[in-house]
This record gives structure tokens, C-alpha cells and sequence, in this order.
């Protein structure tokens, strides 16, 4: 019935119930669900999948959803690795992949507005034939949309230099979940009340559905130029990456792997179980020589000693190029990454600890990490696990116990949870330690206010609320 209502409203190609279309939209890239289904668990889909072509289409099913009191899931191109997509067979799944045009390149004012549904590369490759660039390049540019890169507060690798996605938008519009259209941001900077970007930026599409977005952009770069060096250990590279952001040089790229990520994927660059750290230098070609300079001497002082740029030049070249989970379950592994962060000061603790408290994981094969995100007043970490337990069985308990073991080991050593990925239903649950109480009760109270019949993407980004014992 909801199908058939939806198809009158907007058309029936717009709207489907084909048996293989619900089954391909179940889940999206979450390892866990991968698993679940690779070994046959019945998975629910959604009541029916519509794709609407504009914003006035979205309009309408989001004012149908509230009309009927029927539950909405966004979906953008399914990249998201955290759990965010789970549809219930009540449920209207929105694939918003049929909104992806571009809207408009500004290239006076460097400004791009597209649908959000489009495909992060194909933005990317718009812009790139007119000289320039968004600067954001996730490891998933090529599968993942621009809307979902808002939703989950997504950062890319060029970070260091040109900033995560919330320094790079300039304006998004939204459907609310009453229907009604608004565009939030408008100028290059304003004092206006509060940023009202950030009620999607992060939201995951429980605050409404992003149906555009504009992007400042930038001047591809004149020049491009690799370094890398080794460091004994991970923290005398925290401490040279510390060094070269706060003297204020900006390589776009400054990645850290610790001897075991060297040794998986750099084979032919290991070096006594040395660490490896990896720059990209780019823009002015003035401005790349200063910095090559610069950094050279910062670690030559700090006792680092130099590496092949080779190493870096070939991370550009296949940095995108991941097995499926599909692999690594044939294989007999689970496995996943899990990205954190923390202040210098807190860095070398929250790895050192990590990296233990996985390698406690029964049956664990691999516990490792890198950096890839670095700031003025800190660092991430990306920690890569694996188990291969002789029961396939215990494959769901191995893979969250090492996630539990990882975020409550952060936690403790008093790091951030989540930094670029979201949280979706695996890191709901450990939202506090990044929040607290207090700023959960505060993100529920935006939720009841924006959503207060519950209908956008219920059950994602917010843990359950404890039972009420006095009743």
C-alpha cells in the first residue's frame, strides 16, 4: 500500500518493489552485515525504495512519511561503513543517486553547488576541468556521494592542508522532516546565530534529507612533490608531526605507519621495524620548496633519517585500492578499521593501549595502526584488526569485542571515538565518551524538536534511551 501510494504521488518508475532492487539496499558497506548475509542470515529490507529526481520530489515523501507516520532511511550511494543504513519492512528507503547533477560552478567566487547524490569523483572531475579542485578526497571518492559526505562529518586524505568536509561547505539545503525546504549558509562567513550547517553535518540523515550542497573550492595546485622518513617508533613521528604543523607548514598529506602496516603494505621499504612516515607537498611551487626545506630540518633535528619518496609517490597511485569484505571472509576473517583521535598528549597512550587491548581479542591475527589526519592541536589514529577463529561462528562476538576493546581503550586514555567514518549503530552506544550525558540529553532534544514523530532514519546515530524504571 505505501508503494502504490508513493507511485501515484510521484510516478511508478520512481518507486520500487522488485525483490533484488529491496535486497540491494538492506545494509550498506557495514563488514558486520556483510558477514551476516555472506553466511545466509535473513536481513530486513525496506517496504520500498523511491528515487526522487529534485527537491520537490523529496518534499513530497518526506510529507508523505508524516502524513502516514511512516519511517524514512536517506540512502546516498551506500558507502558507509558504521551501520547507518538499516532499513525495517515498514520502512520508505530514499535513494537520492538519481539527484546528481551539477548545479552550478562558480569559478569567480570558487563556489560548486551540486545534487547530493552525486558521485564524489564524478564532482571532483566537473571541477577538475576548469582548473580546479574540492580538496576532499576520501579513501571512498569514488563510491561514496556528497550528501553522505555531510551526513557523516566525512574528512579526506588532503586534510591536513585543506580541512575536513564542514571546512569546505559553504551552504546545504535540506528537506526537513515536515517537508519544508531550507537552505543553510549563505555567506563566506556570518555571525548570524548559530551555524545552522551543523544540523546536517554529522546528522546521518536523522534531522532531515540533504538534497544539495555547495562547496567552496580551490586552485588545482601548481606542484606536487613526495618526501618520507622513518622514526623508531610511533611516537617520535607524533613528535615530528607536531613539530612540522605547529611551525605552520601544511603538507596536504602527512601519514604515519606503525612497523606492522609497514611490513603489510610497504613490504619493499621495511627497515629495521622502523616506522614510516609519508608527505604529499603541494600549490606554489615557491611554497613546496620552502616547505620540503623546512621539514627536512625539522627531521634531521629531531634524529629521523630519510626514506625513498618513492614510498609516497606509490601510496598516491593505489591509495584507493581496498579488498572487499567478501575477501577477507573467504579467507576466514573479520576484519575492519577503526578511526579515533586525540591531543599530543594523549596520542602515544591511545595507541600503545589500542594496539594491546585488541591483541587480548581471542583469535586475534592483526592489530595495527597509522595516522592520517594531523592539526595544530592533534592526531588521528586508524587502527586496523583482524581475527580468524577456528569457529565461524564466533565471528559477530570477535569483531565487536575488538570494536569495544578500541573505543573504550580511547575512551579511557581520554581520545575522541570517531573521527571521520560517523557513528551510525556501531559507535551509538559510545557516544557518552564524546558527549556526555549531558550532550546526548542535548543532541535528543534537537532530535524531538526537528523530528518529533521519530521518522527520519530511527534507531541510527542516538543510543536507545534507558527504560524509564518508575513506571
Amino acid at each position: 500500500m505505501i508503494a502504490a501510494q508513493l507511485a501515484e504521488l510521484l510516478g511508478a518508475k520512481q518507486v520500487s518493489v522488485n525483490a533484488d532492487t529491496l535486497a540491494a539496499y538492506r545494509f550498506d558497506r557495514w563488514c558486520l552485515k556483510h558477514w551476516q548475509d555472506w553466511r545466509g542470515e535473513a536481513l530486513d529490507a525496506p517496504a520500498c525504495v523511491v528515487r526522487p529526481r529534485g527537491s520537490a520530489e523529496v518534499q513530497a515523501v518526506v510529507r508523505f512519511s508524516a502524513e502516514h507516520n511512516v519511517a524514512i532511511v536517506p540512502w546516498g550511494l551506500g558507502s558507509g561503513v558504521c551501520g547507518g543504513i538499516e532499513p525495517q519492512p515498514d520502512q520508505i528507503l530514499i535513494d537520492m543517486s538519481a539527484m546528481n547533477r551539477v548545479l552550478s560552478i562558480d569559478e569567480e567566487n570558487l563556489l560548486l553547488t551540486v545534487e547530493a547524490g552525486i558521485n564524489g569523483l564524478v564532482a571532483e572531475e566537473a571541477v577538475a576541468a576548469r582548473g580546479l579542485t574540492i580538496g576532499h578526497w576520501p579513501q571512498s571518492i569514488g563510491i561514496s556521494s556528497v550528501g553522505g559526505w555531510v551526513s557523516t562529518r566525512a574528512s579526506g586524505q588532503f586534510s591536513t592542508a585543506y580541512g575536513n568536509i564542514e571546512d569546505i561547505v559553504y551552504a546545504i539545503e535540506m528537506v526537513l522532516p515536515d517537508g519544508e525546504l531550507v537552505t543553510l549558509g549563505k555567506a563566506p562567513r556570518a555571525a548570524a546565530g548559530p551555524d545552522l550547517r551543523h544540523l546536517a553535518l554529522g546528522a546521518e540523515g536523522t534531522h532531515g534529507v540533504v538534497t544539495s550542497v555547495t562547496l567552496s573550492l580551490r586552485r588545482q595546485p601548481e606542484t606536487q612533490r613526495f618526501s618520507a622518513w622513518y622514526c623508531a617508533d610511533m611516537a617520535s613521528g607524533f613528535r615530528a608531526q607536531r613539530e612540522i604543523v605547529q611551525q605552520d607548514w601544511r603538507p596536504p598529506v602527512m601519514r604515519q605507519y606503525d612497523a606492522s602496516e609497514v611490513a603489510r603494505l610497504f613490504p619493499d621499504y621495511v627497515q629495521d621495524e622502523q616506522c614510516l612516515i609519508l608527505l604529499v607537498h603541494e600549490g606554489p611551487a615557491p611554497r613546496v620548496d620552502a616547505e620540503i626545506h623546512a621539514v627536512e630540518s625539522i627531521m634531521v633535528e629531531l634524529g629521523l633519517d630519510p626514506a625513498d619518496a618513492a614510498a609516497a609517490e606509490g601510496w598516491m597511485s593505489h591509495r584507493n585500492n581496498v579488498p572487499e569484505w567478501r575477501d577477507l571472509l573467504e579467507q576466514g576473517l573479520i576484519a575492519d578499521t577503526i578511526e579515533v583521535s586525540g591531543t599530543w598528549s594523549q596520542i602515544d597512550a591511545i595507541y600503545e593501549d589500542v594496539v594491546a587491548a585488541l591483541k587480548t581479542v581471542p583469535d586475534c591475527v592483526n592489530a595495527s595502526a597509522h595516522s592520517s589526519h594531523v592539526y595544530r592541536s592533534g592526531i588521528n589514529l586508524y587502527f586496523t584488526f583482524a581475527c580468524m577463529p577456528e569457529d565461524a561462528s564466533a565471528m559477530d562476538a570477535r569483531y565487536l569485542e575488538s570494536w569495544d576493546r578500541a573505543l573504550t581503550s580511547t575512551a579511557s586514555a581520554g581520545g575522541g571515538i570517531a573521527h571521520h567514518h560517523g557513528a551510525g549503530r556501531l559507535r551509538r552506544d559510545y557516544l557518552r565518551h564524546d558527549l556526555g550525558e549531558n550532550g546526548l540529553a542535548l543532541l535528543r532534544k534537537l532530535k524531538q524538536a526537528i523530528d518529533p514523530q521519530g521518522l527520519l532514519n530511527p534507531r541510527n546515530l542516538l543510543p536507545p534511551e534507558a527504560p524509564d524504571e518508575s513506571t
